[in-house]
């Protein structure tokens, strides 16, 4: 759909929407399996491409002001290690941003793929495994001060079908194949962290909704979708209850309430342990656990003091059973501060990321330094700002653990 369109998407529409929808036009209720099908297996990008539907049932979906509705990918800019960043269009003329990594960004020991010899489209190389970098608002509400999204401040929120809608937009870029349709191939492994621009937690019912759209209707396997947030405690409360639901990362970037509070001025409503107790309500199975994201800041929250603090704060969690906090098992991922323009911070030297890292492994904490991924077009962690133009790229430091 193009800016100032009217029509009303059906891209988003859950299977008992779409069911109303053909009654109201009087079809029948089977109509809209097959939409569905279309929509979300077969992730068509026009009305003309369900050919399931007779073209008089598309004709009069067309003039009852509906469209399929995904969201345009306007604007694509390649990293030199194959991550690609989007400029996506909605509806409405809005735009955010949206993240393909290839191989996924080495976070949680994520194995490296090879690509296939064939290309997929655009020419970018067939991987059977990558991540998929998702937003949830256009804009950002939180104001974390190292964060170039920050800068936008808050225009609203996406709907469901424009969260889900960027995954199916990059999907069909690259002609991955999810789930097990017949004749489509063998599925190829997807992960997706809700971690672009906005909070996914102040536009809850959205983002789940979302999910359940990602999980049930596209195939897209809870387990290999991750949510990250700032820390709305209420809301992660409301998370814990979910029956299904993805794996949790809770932006720590801090030791101590001061130094967060000075970086993410959120913690003013809910403290570290404020938060702490919320994500501890949390029912985890065997295998699952609670990633703290860290953003390492030269000279803030890089130090082995810092570490000190993290570990304890964090340390009991992993006494699954015999801690006060038992059942909690967690995992540390640290990011070296991505840089941005107008930001005033600096990135951390590579020897003090190497002995924060090593004295969380050695006090018990899995911890993984994430992979910085797409940096020079700005597609890190903590970039995304709706570039409209070509930017200057950004200082890299070199990292090696």
């Amino acid at each position: 759909m193009g800016q100032g369109s009217a029509t009303t998407a059906l891209f988003g529409m859950t299977a008992a929407e779409l069911r109303e929808l053909m009654e109201s036009l009087e079809e029948r209720p089977y109509r809209a399996t097959q939409v569905a099908t279309a929509l979300y297996k077969q992730r068509v990008g026009s009305l003309e491409e369900i050919s399931t539907l007779p073209a008089a049932v598309r004709a009069k979906l067309s003039e009852a002001g509906y469209a399929v509705g995904l969201p345009e990918l306007a604007q694509t800019a390649r990293s030199v290690d194959g991550t690609e960043r989007y400029l996506v269009r909605l509806a409405d003329g809005e735009t955010v941003e949206t993240v393909w990594m290839p191989e996924g960004d080495g976070a949680a020991g994520e194995e490296e793929v090879e690509p296939h010899v064939s290309e997929a489209r655009h020419g970018a190389p067939r991987f059977k495994r990558a991540t998929i970098c998702v937003s949830s608002q256009v804009g950002c509400a939180v104001n974390c001060q190292f964060c170039l999204t920050a800068k936008l401040g808050i225009k609203r929120n996406l709907t469901a079908g424009e969260i889900a809608g960027q995954v199916a937009a990059v999907l069909n870029r690259h002609d991955v194949v999810v789930g097990s349709m017949k004749g489509q191939g063998s599925p190829d492994r997807i992960n997706l962290v809700f971690m672009g621009m906005g909070e996914p937690f102040l536009n809850y019912d959205a983002f789940m909704d979302a999910v359940r759209l990602l999980n049930g209707e596209m195939g897209i396997a809870m387990s290999r979708m991750t949510v990250s947030t700032s820390g709305i405690e209420p809301a992660i409360r409301r998370f814990a209850e979910e029956p299904a639901r993805p794996n949790l990362a809770l932006s720590l970037n801090a030791s101590n309430d001061t130094v967060r509070e000075a970086i993410m001025p959120i913690t003013r409503k809910w403290d570290i342990a404020a938060l702490l107790d919320a994500v501890r309500a949390i029912p985890l199975g065997k295998r699952e656990y609670v990633t703290f994201e860290y953003v390492l800041l030269g000279g803030v929250n890089d130090q082995p003091e810092h570490a000190r603090e993290v570990l304890a704060l964090l340390r009991p969690s992993q006494q699954a059973g015999r801690g006060p906090q038992p059942g909690m098992p967690a995992k540390v991922n640290l990011i070296v501060w991505n840089p941005g323009p107008g930001i005033a911070f600096r990135q951390p030297a590579p020897e003090d990321v190497a002995v924060f890292h090593r004295m969380l492994v050695d006090g018990g904490i899995p911890t993984f330094t994430r992979k910085p991924r797409g940096r020079d077009i700005y597609a890190a962690c903590g970039q995304l700002k709706r570039t409209v133009e070509d930017e200057p790229p950004p200082e890299l430091v070199a990292i090696s653990l």
